[in-house]
């Protein structure tokens, strides 16, 4: 067999692999290193799966990661997240479908501080989705606004997403961050107006308006959501003041995190110890698969099979439209199935050679697969944050219900992709400015 045949091998045992579950990061290692085994022998073969692992671990970018997710954790278990719930509900809840928007903005303010979507999902699912219910709202419409609102954690920053993205792509995660800021707000928008148009149309699905909370009340609310609004500002603020690089602003919000959860009473040693063992745990998976995708890398350039997905792909002479739909359509696909890292890492080392032919920019190419990754995670039959919303809620609202729910945010993102690929400043304005 040619070297080119070799890879293209190698990447259907690896469909395979993944198809019969073994784990993403064993499956990306295991074909490569054979792969490099048969193309160059066994001593080369050795000798890259002892040198990469470490010369890819060892990236000072990377430490940002471990960083970032213990921010996000102290921040959960330290009991930030809340308040911003309550204090969303005390703004908004005298509209009448003021807790869906609530939860969506909270969810928000919810994924800038963890940069995870099963996350957000999981804790605003948990203190959301029975207010909804108690409230008399469609079963749909409360967990499905969750479910989808989870998704945000991919866009705003600090996304654990974009921050891989940036390392593995050699894009300036800063400017990868600024972006998501404008994909975030976009998806937020358009899905609050989603549910406020739903519910104007079929009032029925949220029948009970709350009672309008005082403006005394909604100010002292506001003081609850200052950890998280400091937290936001030190970290992301000091960030592209210039103060720390984005790689450093990771352990600065690590440690102001820390801080202000002692100083709100948040902080134990329980809770310390919690935090940092699931970062630990997450951050091992992580860099497996991260070091897998990086050895797929090496397997297709010395097999030259990356080449020739590159160039069969152009020869097709499809349009730029056509080609970001296929790859729209890839990432879908993959997030129903596999976790959003696992589905990105394992496709960069294929996709990003095409999208440097295609010149599109990287920046908004980081953001769009963040996107449609975390469209994934909601797209029947498997999309992953219906059955986190489905673990956290109450047993006799059914998975039908919350993916029929989840198809309205499904319109609500196809008009957000519609906008991000009609008018892509959208997301490379902020990025421009920096």
């Amino acid at each position: 067999m040619t070297p080119e045949v070799i890879g293209l091998v190698g990447l259907a045992v690896l469909a395979l692999l993944l198809l019969l579950r073994m784990p993403v990061g064993l499956s990306l290692i295991l074909v490569s290193f054979t792969g490099i085994y048969v193309l160059l022998g066994p001593r080369p073969a050795w000798g890259i799966l002892t040198s990469v692992p470490y010369q890819f671990a060892a990236k000072w970018t990377l430490s940002s990661v471990p960083m970032f997710l213990l921010m996000g954790y102290v921040c959960y278990h330290g009991g930030m997240t809340r308040a911003l719930f309550v204090t969303a509900r005390s703004w908004l809840g005298a509209l009448l479908d003021g807790l869906a928007i609530a939860s969506v903005f909270g969810a928000g303010g919810f994924a800038a501080v963890t940069g995870s979507s099963v996350a957000c999902a999981a804790a605003m699912g948990r203190i959301a989705v029975p207010e909804m219910t108690r409230a008399g709202y469609d079963p749909g419409l409360a967990t499905g606004s969750i479910a989808a609102a989870g998704t945000l954690g991919a866009l705003i920053p600090p996304s654990i997403l974009l921050i891989l993205f940036g390392i593995f792509a050699q894009v300036p995660i800063g400017d990868l961050f600024l972006g998501g800021i404008g994909a975030g707000v976009l998806t937020a928008i358009t899905y609050a107006a989603m549910v406020y148009i739903r519910v104007r149309i079929n009032p029925v699905l949220a029948p009970i308006r709350e009672v309008s909370a005082g403006w005394e009340e909604r100010f002292s609310h506001l003081h609850g959501i200052w950890p998280v609004f400091v937290l936001f500002v030190v970290v992301i603020g000091g960030m592209f003041a210039g103060f720390f690089t984005a790689t450093e602003a990771g352990a600065v919000g690590a440690l102001a995190s820390c801080l202000i959860a002692w100083v709100n009473g948040g902080l134990t040693f329980a809770t310390l110890r919690q935090s940092v063992n699931e970062t630990i745990v997450t951050s091992a998976a992580l860099f497996l698969i991260a070091i897998g995708a990086n050895l797929l890398t090496r397997f297709l350039a010395l097999s030259g099979s990356g080449e020739l997905i590159t160039q069969t792909i152009l020869t097709f002479g499809a349009s730029e439209l056509a080609l970001i739909m296929g790859i729209a359509l890839v990432y879908i696909i993959l997030g129903m199935f596999l976790d959003p890292i696992g589905a990105m890492l394992l496709t960069l080392p294929v996709l990003l050679p095409v999208v440097t032919e295609a010149g599109i920019p990287f920046v908004w190419f980081g953001v769009f697969v963040a996107k449609f990754l975390e469209i994934g995670m909601i797209t029947p039959p498997v999309g992953l944050n219906v059955f986190v919303i489905k673990g956290v809620v109450d047993r006799s609202i059914s998975l039908g219900v919350i993916f029929r729910g989840v198809i309205w945010f499904l319109v609500a993102d196809a008009v957000v992709v519609a906008i991000m690929v009609a008018f892509p400043q959208v997301i490379l304005w902020l990025p421009s400015q920096n």
